[in-house]
């Protein structure tokens, strides 16, 4: 027990200027394999989990605050910000972040799936992030990069060291090539202790993937648990 109130006060003495527990930046697939339907079923999907209440919840589960930022991406150079940093701290502000959003139009339409491209963009909007514990980007897409670098060479590239990269896979399985989007996002686009994705079957099931993967993103850890661990490991 003793090593255990040792290593959290040591892990709250390390970060002690954090204005929050997490930067979350959310990324929305608008590549030309998106239509106009599905892509509304995104944005209001997105919306409509931010504001669920069991997301919610978990976002004022601590009395640290999360920060939250949304763009858009599919080709090289055609990524806009739809929400730009904003610190979730009261009801108030998730309800203005939401509203943001809903009334986001799509920027591009035409244009194919450059996922390196996209996180590179994605690593220079965490760079300017506030200050927060941890750092998270969600890559949310229908398809494989098929345009310029892959995913790995943009982690390579770009300053993504203490960022945790994680999925959430449209797995529509309307090409053969997306029969495969499940294990290319789980060996190259995954990134970062802990990284996990969320398999949404379709569009119409956006909503409910993107809300199960926001509720585990931002539930903060059971310090119980934390303490069990060190506990076993020493």
């Amino acid at each position: 027990m003793v090593r255990a109130a040792v290593l959290l006060t040591a892990i709250c003495a390390a970060s002690p200027a954090a204005a929050c527990r997490l930067a979350l930046l959310l990324a929305l697939d608008v590549s030309s394999s998106v239509d106009a339907t599905e892509d509304e079923l995104q944005r209001g999907g997105l919306v409509s989990a931010l504001t669920a209440p069991e997301v919610r919840a978990a976002f004022f589960a601590s009395d640290d605050p999360v920060a939250l930022a949304v763009y858009e991406w599919s080709g090289r150079y055609n990524q806009e910000i739809l929400l730009d940093w904003i610190l979730i701290d009261s009801p108030a502000a998730l309800l203005s972040a939401a509203e943001v959003i809903a009334a986001s139009t799509r920027s591009h339409n035409e244009f194919p799936t450059a996922m390196g491209y996209a996180l590179g963009y994605g690593a220079k909007m965490l760079a300017r992030a506030p200050v927060c514990l941890n750092q998270t980007l969600d890559m949310a897409g229908d398809g494989q990069n098929n345009e310029g670098f892959g995913p790995q060479l943009a982690y390579r590239e770009f300053p993504f060291a203490g960022v945790t990269v994680n999925g959430l896979v449209v797995n529509a399985a309307e090409f053969a090539s997306e029969t495969e989007l499940v294990a290319f996002y789980q060996n190259e686009v995954l990134w970062g202790a802990g990284a996990f994705m969320e398999v949404a079957q379709g569009f119409e099931d956006y909503e409910n993937a993107m809300r199960r993967k926001l509720e585990r993103e931002l539930t903060p850890p059971i310090v119980g648990a934390l303490s069990l661990h060190s506990e076993r490991a020493g």
